[in-house]
């Protein structure tokens, strides 16, 4: 009898029957190095399950997972998703009033904590009286689930209406990081979630998986969809184990990496600079890793990095809303670029202008992409929750609309430009922030650095560098002129920044994304204390820019 496959579950389920012995979850050396084989986590998961179904939970309720990156985490994703209820992961760094939005927005009806975030979630419940009907389940010290989990409510008892198709239905909430105003849902589905990671484990080139050998080292978060959805799904689908360490530790990452036994790990593109400014140790010689997953090495930096550390950083595109990526996995790769690949099929991608006429090759314009095919949403989130108009505009004419701005060559090789909403228009002309950042950054002056238009009353914005000091520099008007002259001498004059504003720290998301839109509180204004630069931002002779 084969095993029917329309859910995570049951795609885990058959991996348990077929290698009950295989390693499946992890946490990494430095984080206990605990190991669970897909046998001895289906144990945990029955057992999880019988217990949500004694208590009522199953289909159409969303459960709020506050477990950390734990392996018990997805322990509980596989036992409510058996009984088809979703998970809405909750972000550990949300105060109160982003923890009342996430459970009030996506209609939770229970949370289940460890540790600190218990606390956090019953202040936010009691300061909600909308949410003081929700119930809490703690975990103990040691991540155990209790005996008995509260029951369901009898009324109102879910969220959304139960779904036939396992295929199509909800698996989890994510929600974005709303660097740029309030969180959107993501609804994601079994079908999205499966998708990933058969999409993932099929590309091959450098992205090749051995199955039943590899340890897939992930120090991203679990509520972020590189390692819950696509990581998760994809050593199912390859029957290997994911590795959680309980975050990214620079000095001691290479000695995690051995000791783990990783083969492969992911990246975000603070960790490549962190790694290569640290000394030289004998762990990072004895690594078994043969390739890297991530987004946002710096070009500069790439070619160096993959020759110190032998093993490929393969740049990747995607978003939470995509599922699927498009990959820069097979040569030439054109490291010292910001090339992320070519959209393979079934992904479609085209790069348009602001009225969604392509553009030609060479030209930037902002990145569309959709599944070939009668549905082009296929293996797409499925939508935003409760908001049908943002869904709607996100989707217009048939294409999702990224929001990145991106150019293609002839042979169709895509290249990050910036985000879209993260440029600054002067004189007419569209600046690049990831451009003047990327040159700043390997300053040596500069720990960290983000770029950003302020209002100017002649050319409608100028370039600010807001900078985080590496240790020993000093904040003043010399230090912020060199970092001028520094762009003046790799970039054209007028993508140079013309204020610099130095800070001790820098906002950022807990997956280490820059939030810009939280540099200035409401009303500040970003010229306190900014150097004013302009003067020497000079025309060059027989040159247009002003």
């Amino acid at each position: 009898m084969t095993t029917r496959r329309n859910t995570l579950h049951q795609a885990f389920a058959a991996v348990r029957q077929r290698a009950p012995d295989a390693p499946f979850l992890a946490q990494s050396a430095l984080s206990g190095g605990r190991q669970w084989s897909y046998e001895a986590a289906g144990r945990e998961v029955d057992a999880l399950a019988g217990r949500y179904r004694e208590a009522g939970w199953g289909a159409g309720h969303r459960v709020a997972l506050g477990v950390g990156n734990d392996p018990r985490h997805f322990f509980h994703f596989l036992a409510l998703n058996s009984l088809g209820a979703s998970i809405v992961p909750l972000n550990p760094d949300h105060r109160s009033v982003e923890i009342q939005y996430t459970l009030g927005h996506g209609r939770v009806a229970l949370a289940v904590c460890h540790g600190q975030r218990v606390q956090a979630v019953r202040e936010a419940v009691a300061g909600e009286p909308a949410l003081r009907s929700m119930a809490i389940a703690a975990l103990d010290a040691d991540g155990n689930a209790p005996a008995r989990f509260p029951a369901a409510p009898q009324t109102g008892r879910a969220a959304e209406p139960a779904v036939a198709d396992g295929l199509r239905a909800e698996a989890a909430i994510l929600y974005t990081s709303g660097t740029t105003g309030r969180p959107k849902g993501c609804i994601l589905t079994n079908e999205y979630v499966l998708g990933a990671g058969v999409w993932y484990t099929g590309l091959g080139g450098h992205l090749r998986f051995e199955r039943g050998r590899d340890r897939l080292l992930n120090p991203l978060p679990v509520f972020h969809m590189n390692c819950s959805m696509v990581a998760f799904s994809a050593v199912i689908h390859s029957e290997n184990c994911l590795v959680l360490p309980d975050r990214f530790h620079a000095q001691t990452w290479w000695e995690d990496c051995v000791r783990s036994g990783a083969t492969a790990i992911h990246y975000l593109g603070i960790m490549p600079p962190a790694l290569f400014k640290q000394a030289q140790s004998d762990w990072e010689q004895q690594h078994q890793i043969r390739f890297a997953l991530g987004a946002g090495c710096d070009p500069t930096l790439h070619g160096p990095f993959e020759q110190r550390f032998r093993f490929p950083l393969v740049e990747v595109w995607g978003m939470t809303e995509t599922g699927r990526f498009i990959p820069n996995h097979t040569d030439p790769r054109h490291t010292d670029t910001r090339a992320f690949g070519r959209a393979l099929p079934p992904l479609q991608a085209r790069v348009v202008d602001e009225r969604d006429v392509d553009v030609a090759d060479g030209a930037v314009g902002e990145l569309l992409v959709r599944a070939e095919g009668a549905d082009p949403r296929q293996g797409f989130f499925s939508g935003y929750l409760y908001d049908e108009a943002a869904t709607a505009l996100a989707w217009r004419g048939g294409w999702f609309h990224t929001g990145d701005v991106v150019k293609r060559d002839a042979q169709g090789l895509l290249y990050f430009v910036d985000r879209k909403k993260d440029m600054v228009r002067r004189s007419g002309e569209n600046i690049s922030s990831a451009e003047v950042e990327a040159v700043l950054a390997v300053h040596p002056a500069v720990q960290r650095v983000a770029v950003v238009p302020v209002p100017d009353a002649l050319r409608d914005e100028e370039v600010m560098a807001v900078v985080v000091l590496a240790a020993g520099q000093a904040a003043q008007l010399t230090t912020a002129h060199t970092l001028v002259q520094c762009c003046l001498e790799q970039l054209s004059y007028y993508k140079a920044p013309g204020w610099v504003l130095f800070r001790d720290a820098l906002p950022v998301t807990p997956t280490n994304k820059i939030q810009k839109s939280q540099l200035f509180a409401q009303g500040q204004s970003p010229f306190a204390n900014a150097f004013d630069c302009r003067a020497l931002k000079t025309r060059p002779v027989n040159q247009g820019h002003t």
